[in-house]
C-alpha cells in the first residue's frame, strides 16, 4: 500500500497515457479499488487464515474435523489492458494474503501502466515472492508452457481457451475472468431519468472498454423513446455536446480495437453520434436505434462506446433471446416492480449484476465477482479472493481411546445400525 501511494501520481499519469483516463476515473476505478482490497485483507486476513472447526458425523465418533487453508504455491496472474492496474493488483493482493508467491504478467497493450506495475513490485518484493514479466504474445505462450500451481487469467474468451488448454496439460486449477454480451433491460415501470443516467455512466465509462459494461439495451416499446432521449441528455450532461473535446472522456486502447469498433458502425446510422477522431484513436458515444439481434454489433462483445437498443413487447420474447446466447458476465434490470426483479434473478443465469444500476456490483468486497459458463469460472474480491487462492485442506482427528468395531468385518447385524446413522 505504501509503495502504491508513493507511485500514485505515476500510476494515474500512466493510465492517462494508455487509456486517456481522467485522474478521478483512474483513481476510483483502479487505484482506489486496490487500496480497498488491501485494507480488507489487512483487517480480515488473520481471521480468514485461521483453521476452522466444523461438525463431525456420528460415524466418526469420537473425533474432530478441521479445515485448514493452505496456499497453492506459485500462482500465475495474467491481466488485461482495460483496467490494467486494478485487474493486476487486486488478484495479486488475494494471492499474497493466502500465502502464495506470484508471477505477474500485465498486458503489453498498456505499456505505461505495465512499467509502473513492474517498478512497484520490483521495489516491494524480492523476485522469489513476486516476479513481473513483460512482453507480448510470445511471452504469454512461454509462460503457459511452465507448470504453475494456480493460474488466474482475466481477458477475452479466445486467450481464455488457450489458458485452459495449457493448464490442462499440468492439471493446473484456473480462474478465468472473461466477458460476454451483458444485457441491460428497462421495463415500462422503470424510473427513466435515473435509468438513463446510470446506463450512460456504466456504458461509456472507460469508453465502454469494461467487461461488465451494458453491451446492449432491451427496453419496453412503450418507454423506448423516452429512454433514448434521456440517454442523449445524459451523454451531453456528462461529456458536453462534443464528447471528444471532454477531458473526462478517454480513448480506445489501440488502432486494432479502433478499427474493429469502426467496422461495427460501417453500415449503421447512429441515433446519437459522438464523433470519431481516427488520428487520436478516439470514438465518442454511439447509440444505435432500431437494432436487431442479427446486426453486426450483436454478434460479438462490443467492448467499446457503441450501444445498440432493441425494443421488446414481452419479457418472454427477450428471455428466450438471452438464453439462446452464452451466459453473460453481467445483467442489469431497471424496474420498480420487485416481483419482476426477483423473477429475472431467478430465471436468467449470469455472472452477477444489478437491479436499477450498472457495474457497481463489482465494487463490493462482500460478494464474489466472476462469470458463469463462457463468461468465466471462479470468483474473487474480499474473502472470496482469499478462498480462490487457498486450498481448503480437510483433516479428521480421530481419538485413539475408542475404536468402534461397526465398520470392521465380520459385519453381523451392523447393517441395521448403519441404516439408522446414514439417512
Amino acid at each position: 500500500r505504501e509503495a502504491i501511494k508513493e507511485h500514485e501520481e505515476d500510476i494515474l499519469e500512466a493510465l492517462h497515457q494508455d487509456l486517456g483516463k481522467d485522474q478521478v476515473e483512474g483513481f476510483t476505478t483502479e487505484v482506489g479499488m486496490v487500496y480497498t482490497e488491501i485494507s480488507y485483507m489487512l483487517k480480515h486476513m488473520e481471521r480468514l487464515a485461521r483453521p476452522r472447526r466444523v461438525g463431525t458425523s456420528l460415524l466418526n465418533f469420537p473425533s474432530k474435523s478441521t479445515i485448514y487453508n493452505e496456499p497453492y504455491g506459485t500462482v500465475l496472474i495474467m491481466s488485461p489492458w482495460n483496467y490494467p492496474f486494478q485487474l493486476t493488483m487486486v488478484p495479486l493482493v488475494g494471492a499474497l494474503a493466502a500465502g502464495n508467491c506470484a508471477v505477474v504478467k500485465p498486458s503489453n497493450y498498456s505499456p505505461a501502466v505495465s512499467a509502473v506495475i513492474k517498478e512497484i513490485l520490483d521495489e516491494t518484493f524480492s523476485d522469489a515472492i513476486v516476479y513481473t514479466v513483460t512482453g507480448g504474445r510470445d511471452v504469454n505462450a512461454d509462460l503457459l508452457e511452465e507448470k504453475f500451481d494456480y493460474i488466474f487469467f482475466t481477458g477475452g474468451k479466445v486467450v481464455g481457451r488457450q489458458v485452459m488448454t495449457a493448464a490442462a496439460k499440468h492439471l493446473t486449477p484456473v480462474t478465468l475472468e472473461l466477458g460476454g454480451k451483458s444485457p441491460c433491460i428497462v421495463d415500462e415501470t422503470a424510473d427513466i431519468a435515473l435509468s438513463a443516467r446510470r446506463i450512460v455512466w456504466g456504458k461509456f465509462l472507460n469508453c465502454g472498454q469494461t467487461c461488465v459494461a451494458p453491451d446492449y439495451v432491451l427496453v419496453h416499446r412503450s418507454v423506448k423513446e423516452k429512454l433514448m432521449e434521456a440517454m442523449v441528455r445524459n451523454i451531453e450532461a456528462l461529456y458536453g455536446e462534443e464528447p471528444l473535446e471532454s477531458k473526462d472522456y478517454g480513448k480506445i486502447i489501440n488502432r486494432k480495437h479502433f478499427d474493429r469498433l469502426t467496422g461495427l458502425l460501417a453500415e449503421e446510422t447512429p441515433y446519437y453520434y459522438g464523433g470519431i477522431d481516427a488520428e487520436a484513436c478516439r470514438i465518442g458515444p454511439m447509440i444505435l436505434d432500431e437494432a436487431d439481434w442479427n446486426m453486426k454489433a450483436m454478434e460479438e462483445e462490443i467492448f467499446g462506446p457503441v450501444l445498440p437498443v432493441i425494443a421488446y413487447d414481452s419479457f418472454a420474447d427477450i428471455k428466450e433471446k438471452i438464453e439462446e446466447r452464452p451466459k453473460p458476465l453481467a445483467l442489469y434490470y431497471f424496474t420498480r416492480n420487485r416481483k419482476r426483479a426477483a423473477a429475472v434473478v431467478q430465471q436468467l443465469s449470469f455472472g452477477g449484476g444489478c437491479i436499477n444500476d450498472t457495474v457497481m456490483h463489482l465494487v463490493s468486497d462482500q460478494m464474489p465477482f466472476g462469470g458463469v459458463g463462457e463468461s468465466g469460472m471462479g470468483g474473487y474480491h474480499g474473502s472470496h479472493s482469499f478462498r480462490t487462492f487457498s486450498h481448503q485442506k480437510s483433516v479428521l482427528s480421530k481419538s485413539t481411546l475408542i475404536d468402534v468395531p461397526l465398520r470392521y468385518a465380520p459385519y453381523g447385524s451392523s447393517l441395521k445400525v448403519f441404516k439408522m446413522l446414514m439417512k
